[in-house]
């Protein structure tokens, strides 16, 4: 993740200015743009050095802004934290309290200490949501010295990933401190096993759950925060507008205010920032005693988040009232647009046809026309309702969660479902169209993921789920697990169907689509049994609902018959097969990639089989059938080939085998990288066709580098590096002369999967 744009908070003479991070990311701040600086969808502007460059990705910077100037009211608290971290390790420490109280703030100002003063390594870990988690911890370890081969495992849900990264954390040279900030959902720790001591090093969690047996964890210290004193209070009031009004009329915004931080200081950015108006705090304060209850969060319950949205809703209205009496109405209808999805960052290009042709939002009240978007973002950048940060080399806008709640919460029943339909149109136009083949495919897919679940779970709420909303986390979900993270993609499918079947019906065809998305990924993840369970049920629906001839009824047929040809019921595999080829040439083509992948797939289960009559003959005609149609480097046309080597090596070819398999092996490489299963899956072959001509020292070299690959990405244990390892052994102590390896089965790894079919 990289480093967001920063933001400076000014005060005056000996003022100080109180600022916080994170989920509960609070700051007073001023926008400073240069002459002829570009639009926020142009080129990044330049600044005072020439243009700016994206930060790079980083655990080692909290990406909440600057350090705040003074912390108030934490001064016992910083002591103690201070403690810890000079202490030997192995405690955690967890900073409880509502949104907007300045956990993070804390966190923040420990982590810089932590490095300056007491030379730890500081590593900073967004936990609020399951996708940032993983990724931010398996950084973590890449930053302790995790190879790229075992992150690939890790993320792709190979090989157990908490147990990677509290590996290398175990093991670090040098002392550190873990912030993981916003743990919100402890079950995203917990179901993990994420959360753990190490005495190499310290851990920090900042959450709003209070009450989770998570933090009664043996060497877990609690710290509960809460709203600021009165007295604290005012002064941050004052230190960020420091003209507006007497310590006295602070106090009284303050104590209106709740003594929230988040509240009083987008209270204090907005007289901060008046220029039409020049409010004082008297007037502030009067303001605020006008405002209907209507403003609060009707969704939150009586707890302290709750209480912690009602006192912002009524602060940002506040705000988002003066910038339509200056003439910007808009920012109030983008910032609702932003509540349709979450408080992760929000990609610009996901903006970009707003700005471009309206997307809808032209008919909500106010309406957002293309021409104002621009100026829409930039009053909400200027007033602190929301931020700008780069992310994965994306530039992005990031609102507070609270915040988001809390304006959800706000807008007209009747522009509900427009706002959900455009946010909707808005995610499908930005998934990328190539699929998540290349680096940037895969962050941008990897940011819009959560987001994609947010709008389920906005929908959800106000029962405004459509197909359309259901179709476009089946999509993120398939383009998710293409990029390789198996179980992140397992989530969102999980999520879709769930959310189908509660509001569509089970016999919808949304609902049958979003089911079947989930059975590649259990496949994956070696979970065969219940991926053979879910694709039966699914596949019986949807013969009854939508009929044999229908693609989705065609794409479950096939996805199960992948599942029980691993579990070895290959009659019945081979059965469903051949329907779906039949189907697929008839709907598709003949000349479809899907058409092409089933005939592949019949290869696999003809060798499987036993079934040799014919064979080389059927793969080179499909190798030549994918390489005319699709491009002699498409996945797929290498999968061919890889059927086609596989058969020459079982008839006894092996020098063609041997030359083909070459071949094969770089398109893998090409489209997966160097360490992949299914790369290595192809590299094991290789050795066997070199050990059938009796190239015994070349085909140990190719064995042993499948069994050492295997075990840094699958892990010593997993099956298939206990095959590479006994295969390795064979080839170093076997018989010198291969007689018999033809007649015997080579053990059958797992077939390319071109495109993360």
């Amino acid at each position: 993740m990289s480093a967001p744009t920063p933001m400076e908070g000014r005060a005056s003479g000996s003022a100080r200015v109180y600022q916080s991070g994170g989920d509960q990311y609070i700051e007073e701040h001023v926008h400073h743009y240069a002459p002829g600086s570009a639009p926020l969808f142009g080129p990044p502007w330049p600044g005072p050095a020439g243009p700016r460059e994206a930060a790079p990705d980083s655990v080692r910077m909290p990406l909440v802004g600057r350090a705040p100037g003074v912390l108030r009211d934490r001064t016992d608290l910083m002591a103690r934290l201070r403690a810890a971290v000079a202490g030997p390790g192995g405690d955690i420490q967890v900073l409880l309290g509502m949104g907007g109280c300045g956990k993070t703030a804390v966190a923040q100002a420990l982590f810089t200490e932590a490095v300056r003063d007491h030379g730890r390594v500081g590593l900073w870990v967004n936990a609020s949501e399951r996708v940032s988690l993983r990724a931010g911890m398996l950084a973590v370890a890449g930053d302790r010295g995790a190879g790229a081969g075992e992150l690939a495992a890790a993320a792709g849900g190979r090989r157990a990933a908490a147990d990677l990264v509290w590996h290398y954390l175990d093991r670090s040279a040098h002392p550190w401190l873990l912030v993981l900030d916003n743990a919100d959902d402890p079950a995203v720790l917990e179901e993990g096993g994420w959360l753990r001591t190490s005495p190499s090093g310290t851990v920090l969690v900042t959450t709003r759950h209070a009450t989770s047996a998570l933090w009664r964890t043996p060497g877990a210290s609690s710290h509960r925060l809460g709203v600021l004193p009165l007295e604290d209070a005012a002064l941050v009031l004052s230190d960020l507008a420091p003209d507006a009004g007497t310590r006295e009329s602070a106090r009284k915004v303050a104590r209106r205010l709740g003594c929230l931080p988040l509240a009083l200081t987008l209270a204090g950015a907005h007289l901060a920032h008046q220029v039409l108006e020049s409010w004082s705090m008297d007037e502030y304060d009067r303001k605020l005693t006008e405002e209907s209850t209507a403003l609060v969060d009707r969704g939150a319950s009586a707890t302290g988040g709750g209480q912690s949205r009602h006192l912002v809703g009524r602060t940002w209205q506040l705000s988002l009232d003066s910038l339509a009496d200056g003439g910007l109405p808009e920012a109030t209808a983008l910032l609702r647009l932003l509540s349709c999805w979450t408080a992760d960052p929000v990609p610009l290009s996901l903006l970009m046809p707003a700005a471009q042709d309206g997307a809808g939002l032209q008919h909500l009240s106010p309406p957002l026309v293309p021409s104002r978007v621009e100026p829409a973002l930039r009053a909400l950048l200027d007033h602190s309702l929301i931020e700008q940060v780069e992310t994965d080399g994306h530039r992005c806008v990031k609102a507070h969660g609270v915040l988001l709640d809390s304006v959800a919460a706000g807008v007209p029943d009747a522009e509900r479902a427009l706002l959900s339909a455009a946010a909707g149109r808005l995610l499908r136009a930005a998934l990328p169209q190539e699929g998540a083949a290349s680096p940037r495919a895969r962050s941008l897919v990897r940011l819009l993921a959560p987001h994609a679940a947010g709008l389920l779970h906005r929908s959800r709420r106000h029962d405004l789920v459509t197909a359309e909303s259901v179709g476009i986390a089946v999509r993120l979900a398939r383009l998710v697990y293409e990029a390789g993270d198996w179980t992140a993609a397992l989530d969102l499918a999980a999520t879709a169907a769930k959310t189908a079947a509660a509001h569509l019906g089970d016999a919808h065809p949304a609902t049958v689509e979003a089911r079947s998305g989930q059975g590649p990924v259990l496949f994956r993840l070696g979970r065969y049994a219940e991926a053979a369970d879910l694709l039966r049920s699914v596949h019986q629906e949807a013969l009854r609902t939508l009929g044999p001839h229908d693609a989705r009824t065609l794409d479950a047929a096939y996805e199960l018959q992948r599942v029980l040809h691993r579990l070895g019921d290959l009659t019945r595999a081979r059965t469903l097969l051949e329907a779906v080829l039949d189907g697929r040439r008839h709907v598709l083509g003949e000349d479809h990639v899907a058409t092409f992948k089933t005939r592949c797939e019949m290869l696999e289960l003809r060798l499987a089989q036993d079934e040799f009559d014919g064979y080389t003959t059927a793969a080179e005609e499909l190798a030549q059938d994918c390489e005319r149609r699709l491009g002699p480097d498409h996945l797929v046309t290498v999968w061919a080939r890889d059927a086609l080597a596989r058969g020459l090596l079982r008839a006894g070819r092996g020098a063609e085998a041997e030359e083909l398999f070459e071949r094969v092996l770089a398109g893998q490489r090409a489209g997966y990288g160097d360490e992949h299963p299914l790369v290595l899956g192809v590299l094991i072959q290789l050795s066997r066709a070199q050990y059938a001509q009796g190239k015994r020292e070349q085909a140990a070299g190719s064995a042993r580098e499948v069994a050492e690959g295997r075990a840094r990405v699958l892990g010593e244990d997993h099956p298939e590096t206990v095959a590479a390892r006994a295969w390795y052994t064979e080839v170093r102590t076997g018989p010198p002369a291969p007689d018999g390896l033809v007649d015997r089965p080579p053990t059958r790894s797992t077939p390319p999967t071109p495109g993360g079919r």
